[in-house]
Formats: structure tokens, sequence, C-alpha cells
């Protein structure tokens, strides 16, 4: 995937604004767990999901702007966590060994 980093609340901004054109994807890692690296490895090896903007949350780094993104969208916070955002809305979300690259465009096409 093509990830482009979140590292404050103007790129969520961003984001939210741009999800009313496209589709955004939002990746919450933690470095130092298994089951995340297992995650983005999996998600890594996909070039890039038609239709949706990538973005990574380094969440040992902006532990602080994770809980802002769970209480913008009102969901609870995980680690590893995706996120799709479209027109401002969190649609979709998945944590841990459930989060797959089909269950994602899946809901991109629905």
């Amino acid at each position: 995937m093509n990830w482009h980093q979140i590292e404050n609340k103007e790129q969520l901004d961003m984001l939210i604004k741009n999800s009313y054109q496209q589709a955004q994807l939002i990746f919450k890692h933690s470095t130092r767990c298994s089951i995340s690296v297992m995650a983005k490895a999996r998600l890594d090896k996909v070039e890039n999901i038609s239709h949706v903007t990538s973005h990574y949350l380094d969440l040992l780094n902006y532990r602080e702007l994770s809980n802002h993104i769970s209480s913008t969208f009102n969901i609870h916070h995980e680690s590893p966590q995706v996120l799709l955002i479209k027109s401002g809305e969190c649609i979709y979300e998945e944590s841990h060994n459930a989060i797959t690259v089909d269950g994602i465009k899946e809901q991109v096409i629905s």
C-alpha cells in the first residue's frame, strides 16, 4: 500500500474532507504488537485498493491523535485497527486478525 502518514489533527481534518470524494482508510498500528505487524504485512502485500487513499497512524508516537480519531468517529480504540471513512463517517471498522484486504474491498464497493 502507498501509505500517507497521519501526524496531526489538521491532516485528519483534510482526510475527512477528502472522504467526500474518495474513501479514506486509516490503519492504526503499534510496532510493538506482533498482531499489528502481521496485519500491516497483509495490507502491504496489496499495491493499492481501488478508490481508496490509505493512511497510517503510528500509535506509539501519536497516541493522543489516535484517541482523537476514536472520539471523532465514536468508535472504541483497538490496536491494530482499520477504519474506512466515507462522506465524513466511519462506515467500517475492524481490528486484530479480522483485518483483511477482502473485507475492506467489500466495504468500498458497497
